[in-house]
């Protein structure tokens, strides 16, 4: 018992040590994407076909979200002349700067952190067919109501070609909705060193919020879960008058996780975080949220596993609860293939692409795996069938023995010299079956050997009274009676 104990302990320890760990490597893989994205200007992405060459202009204004990152790559810089050059003001000087320098701070402080949704591709999302030169990156909201933040398509000629820069209707708008800021910065209110430091590009503070807040609050979430955990068993001991009784997992891992990824969204809301920051904690909230409910899902579909074996305790279920299994690996299996789906897609990832190629993958390796589904196909047809269960004595072809184990791929028979075979399940599908337990008579048919001195009178007594023996009987069938003489043998006559 104190094995099993310790064994659990090092389970439970071992789960949350590599939901911490997974849920640091998700935040430091985002956390490393966004100073990627501001400095590479353009991400890369794969194009489903192939597209015509298009110019390519030193700022990396070719797409809608090239020219976002670039103008913001710039302004974290401080170069707001540089960043004016994404500006469509037809005018350079001071009042460009400032203009700039301004457009910054309403972005960086107002402009929804959807960076990802932003179309990297030449021609743009195209969402108004009516406007196709013109691209939505988002939308601030204002005491007048909400603005939208425009890029537009102009052609400056050989040799860039067309760029995208943000568009003039947006630019008279800046002025009004800066002044609108109220908001204190995040950033002003902290010490100095931990917004100014940067480890590998990256502020300190956002170092220390991924490596020491949140673990703390994960450990909180911990804590409170052992709390929660001894009370509500205390509570149902006393309620059922078992001290046995085990204390209920009231918060398991994935649901903390999901209580992390909430408090981030929380924060979110209320803390006035730069655009890249808040950016990075949204895309960390949302792969977070989308690895705990993978990991939820899978856990309620193995309760609901276990559910339905307690449930079917009593009755054969050797090859039920192989399906059980077949099922829930594939439920599994595509809880995780959505998981991976739903991040691909929040990243900007072509999904068209990558199904295509997964389906290709599939049907090749259906081919590679012909016979091993032939041989899962027929098992579960057997077993939907219940042809055959645990304990029958079967003859498949030449084999004769009694069946051991009913698996997906394969059916175990013990034989009359206690030797196992294994049997595929396609080959039992196609072979004929007999199964010899199934049969609800059995025919009995001894020889009764008589001497050649017994005489008629003898053989007719003897045949009648056989005759009435059986069919007086109870576990005879008294319709398939038969007692007649047989033949003469070499030494003796015969009974049958």
């Amino acid at each position: 018992m104190e094995c099993k104990r310790k064994s659990k302990w090092l389970w439970n320890r071992g789960a949350q040590l590599a939901a911490f760990a997974s849920a640091c490597f998700l935040s430091l893989v985002v956390l490393f994407c966004v100073p990627a994205w501001t400095q590479a200007g353009i991400p890369s992405s794969t194009p489903t076909v192939p597209q015509p060459e298009v110019p390519k202009d030193a700022l990396g204004r070719t797409t809608p979200r090239g020219t976002v990152f670039g103008f913001l790559s710039a302004a974290h810089k401080g170069d707001f002349e540089l960043a004016a050059r994404y500006l469509n003001t037809g005018f350079r000087g001071k009042a460009t700067t400032d203009l700039a320098r301004q457009f910054f701070v309403v972005l960086d402080r107002r402009l929804p952190a959807r960076l990802n949704a932003i179309s990297d591709l030449p021609e743009g999302s195209h969402s108004n067919p009516l406007k196709p030169d013109e691209d939505v990156v988002g939308t601030v909201m204002s005491a007048k109501g909400d603005i939208d933040i425009i890029v537009e398509r102009v052609d400056r000629g050989k040799p860039t070609g067309p760029v995208w820069i943000f568009s003039s209707k947006t630019l008279e708008s800046i002025p009004d909705l800066f002044a609108e800021l109220e908001e204190v910065p995040v950033e002003s209110v902290l010490p100095g060193f931990l917004v100014n430091t940067r480890l590998a590009g990256i502020v300190l503070f956002e170092w220390l919020a991924v490596f020491v807040g949140m673990p703390l609050f994960y450990l909180l979430t911990t804590l409170v879960s052992r709390s929660l955990n001894r009370l509500i068993g205390q509570w149902r001991r006393r309620l059922y008058g078992n001290p046995d009784l085990p204390d209920p997992h009231v918060l398991p891992i994935p649901v903390r996780i999901l209580l992390l990824a909430a408090v981030i969204r929380w924060l979110l809301t209320v803390l006035s975080l730069p655009l890249l920051a808040r950016q990075f904690w949204s895309s960390t909230s949302i792969v977070i949220t989308t690895a705990g409910s993978v990991w939820l899902l899978i856990l309620v579909n193995g309760w609901a596993e276990t559910f339905i074996r307690r449930h079917l305790r009593g009755v054969n279920l050797t090859g039920t609860a192989s399906m059980l299994r077949l099922a829930r690996r594939t439920i599994d299996g595509l809880i995780i293939f959505v998981g991976v789906l739903v991040t691909l897609y929040h990243f900007g990832v072509q999904l068209t692409a990558a199904l295509a190629g997964l389906s290709i993958g599939g049907i090749a390796i259906a081919f590679a795996a012909q016979k091993t589904l032939e041989n899962v196909i027929g098992g579960i047809s057997l077993i939907l069938d219940r042809a055959v269960r645990i304990g029958d004595t079967l003859r498949v072809g030449e084999t004769l023995g009694t069946v051991d184990d009913i698996g997906l791929r394969s059916t175990r028979i013990r034989t009359l010299d206690r030797t196992m075979v294994t049997v595929p399940n396609g080959q039992i599908a196609n072979l004929s079956l007999e199964n010899l337990s199934a049969r609800d008579k059995f025919w009995l048919h001894p020889i009764l050997r008589l001497r050649y001195g017994t005489t008629e009178g003898q053989m007719h007594a003897l045949l009648a009274s056989i005759r009435a023996l059986l069919e007086e009987t109870r576990f005879i069938d008294p319709p398939s009676v038969r007692v007649r003489f047989l033949s003469f043998g070499s030494s003796c006559p015969k009974l049958f």
